[in-house]
């Protein structure tokens, strides 16, 4: 009788923590929360104000320090790594990045350093990495520019070539879509789309627009009182979790295949 194949072992998620606590002062902001981020897959953070999505972004990226809990990156607490290594493998977008007077292509060249170090001379490699980011997110155009005379929503575009350039395995992104109209939050969903699905990395965002989040493989649902879920959008829309999270009837409606948040302006809130 022939022996049954030994069952392969779960793949490492790329990024996780578990029973995190996170607080500012005496606030508790997040109390014994554990989330896994695997690789290749695009995964949305959605909750009310206040509920921690931020906070969650920053702890996982080594950005503010946990009262309790791990945070693990490729298997590997995050603390371990020293800090190059950490910074190739693992890249982050501020929710409102700085203006700086840096010219749009000096900004994107900035993401890699973690490769080469602030004194390395680029080199060819650094050149095309800078080049596949603008390309990607449509700031081109404006290499030559400084960035403090770009609009907003161009500004964030070339904030978010700048993490691209990394080149990382897990991206942290903190309302990428913030100040772009909507064709344009439309790219920046197919390109985060794009470097889930067809490069394999690791993407987390916090999103306000319910609608854009529906769009990602996975959701954390947070509410104010800690997780409600994590897991597909399937998942979260069957057990009603971005209802228990904003405390109100969220309606979600099937529009070609895409989901859609339905706002209930007809009746009482809550309704």
């Amino acid at each position: 009788m022939p022996e049954r194949s030994a069952e392969l072992p779960a793949p490492l998620p790329a990024l996780a923590c578990r029973d995190l606590v996170v607080g500012y002062g005496t606030r508790v902001v997040l109390d014994r929360i554990s989330v896994e981020i695997p690789a290749g897959c695009w995964t949305a953070i959605v909750g009310p104000n206040g509920s921690g999505k931020s906070t969650l972004l920053r702890s996982l990226a080594g950005l503010h320090g946990a009262s309790a809990g791990t945070v693990h990156l490729q298997g590997r607490r995050l603390g371990d790594w020293r800090r190059r290594e950490r910074a190739q493998r693992l890249a982050w977008l501020a929710q409102t990045p700085g203006a700086t007077d840096l010219t749009a292509r000096e900004v994107v060249a900035l993401g890699r350093f973690a490769h080469g170090g602030w004194l390395a001379h680029r080199d060819v490699d650094d050149d095309a990495a800078i080049d596949r980011a603008m390309r990607a997110t449509g700031s081109t155009p404006w290499a030559g520019r400084r960035v403090s005379t770009l609009s907003g929503g161009e500004r964030q575009r070339v904030h978010l070539a700048r993490v691209l350039a990394v080149e990382a395995a897990v991206l942290l992104l903190d309302e990428p879509t913030a100040h772009l109209d909507p064709p344009h939050q439309e790219d920046v969903v197919r390109l985060l789309r794009a470097q889930a699905q067809g490069c394999g990395v690791a993407v987390l965002s916090a999103i306000h627009d319910l609608s854009l989040a529906l769009t990602a493989d996975r959701l954390i649902v947070l509410a104010e009182d800690g997780l409600v879920g994590q897991g597909t959008v399937h998942e979260a829309l069957r057990g009603d979790w971005l209802s228990q999270a904003f405390r109100r009837r969220i309606d979600v409606v099937d529009h070609g295949g895409a989901w859609l948040w339905r706002p209930a302006v007809d009746g009482a809130p809550g309704g």
